[in-house]
């Protein structure tokens, strides 16, 4: 990957990490001392070899560390230290997985890991398996605690908390590399927000695409901390998996900027992915009954926020036309009988400007008549 010419460096999960701190810790407890580098095989097949930040042995038990490296991604664990603690366990019991500090533990059903498991992902799981399984080949009755010291205090950056992940962070990866700056780390913490509500059996859940509609929607609903999903820009990515992992009724919530983008047909609504064409949204003026005048000024406003403020100046309900159009391109994601649709749009002091109301998404709505457009 490249940004403003620059060559973005990959770099590797906690999930690979803990692998090679188990694979060392293995190695010193069979005797074998601490390898001065240590590889460990990913998923894709790919073989990095990581150098050990921290060394020690017991009587019982073997311990090393690995300092995370996740390359030029902002990553909150980036340069966090990954521990392996290893100890015999009884014969026939196999691998146990513990929480030590720093590392959460899972408390709400709809995650890959069961309640009052160490917040282990199955693949972290499986790379450390087969990490110690290299070193101890098939007597692999060991006791694994992973942790990472700085880990509660990291959690609290992350969607851990509302996901019911308590104490610390999860050890995560799937493909044992991180790259810089991709949308998938998010889109599956959407994911899985999704799955622990249905788990916890909520009828409502609200995608909102920041702090601000986030907390305006709460409000505006009533909603609990576990119906809400942090959509971010990736209103599509949402909306396909609640495609497949239904819920009955569904909010889209966001900022007159990116619901003019949602209204005007993009499911990605970063502005790395286009801006919202202001032309089009003076059309939609048009439609709304702003004379040419607004029109025209609001095709020439600076931002699409400004353009809300002209049509408000005029009590133009702009923001209730958007809201239709936004919901439009949402049903078209979701289409289903079994799920209403709302689209709520909110200025940027969490001021409900638009808004279409429940409606099944596999019933397209008429934009241009927002008052027919109010069913429930």
């Amino acid at each position: 990957m490249e940004a403003e010419g620059k060559e973005l460096r990959r770099g590797w999960t906690t999930g690979t990490c803990a692998a090679a701190a188990a694979k060392a810790a293995c190695m010193a407890l069979l005797g074998q001392d601490f390898p001065e580098m240590v590889e460990v095989t990913l998923p894709g097949g790919q073989k990095p070899s990581f150098s050990l930040a921290l060394e020690e042995q017991g009587a019982d038990y073997a311990r090393a560390g690995i300092v995370k490296d996740a390359g030029d991604d902002p990553d909150v664990t980036h340069g966090a230290l990954v521990i392996a603690t290893l100890r015999r366990a009884p014969s026939g019991q196999g691998l146990i997985f513990r929480a030590g500090e720093g590392v959460g533990t899972v408390t709400r059903p709809g995650l890959p890991i069961a309640p009052g498991e160490p917040a282990i992902n199955p693949v972290p799981r499986q790379m450390i398996a087969a990490a110690i399984a290299d070193v101890a080949g098939e007597d692999c009755d060991f006791d694994v605690e992973i942790s990472i010291p700085d880990g509660k205090a990291l959690a609290l950056q992350t969607l851990n908390p509302r996901l019911g992940i308590i104490g610390g962070l999860s050890v995560l990866g799937t493909t044992g590399i991180v790259i810089p700056f991709s949308c998938s780390a998010w889109i599956h913490s959407i994911w899985r927000g999704i799955d622990v509500a249905r788990a916890e059996g909520l009828s409502h859940v609200a995608g909102s695409t920041g702090m601000t509609t986030e907390q305006a929607v709460q409000k505006h609903h009533g909603l609990p901390e576990t119906a809400l999903l942090d959509m971010g820009d990736f209103v599509g990515g949402m909306l396909k998996y609640l495609r497949k992992h239904p819920v009955p009724k569904v909010t889209v919530a966001g900022g007159v900027a990116k619901m003019t983008k949602l209204a005007q047909g993009m499911l990605d609504v970063h502005s790395k992915r286009g801006l919202a064409d202001l032309d089009a949204l003076a059309k939609v003026a048009v439609e709304a009954g702003a004379d040419a005048e607004l029109a025209a000024n609001i095709a020439a406003a600076n931002t699409v926020s400004q353009a809300f403020q002209l049509a408000q100046a005029q009590g133009l309900p702009l923001g209730e036309h958007i809201a239709s159009l936004a919901w439009k391109t949402a049903a078209r994601a979701l289409n289903s009988a079994d799920i209403a649709l709302e689209v709520l749009v909110f200025d940027r002091q969490g001021k409900l400007v638009g808004e279409a109301p429940f409606a099944p998404s596999d019933q397209l709505l008429d934009p241009s008549q927002p008052e027919r457009n109010r069913r429930t």
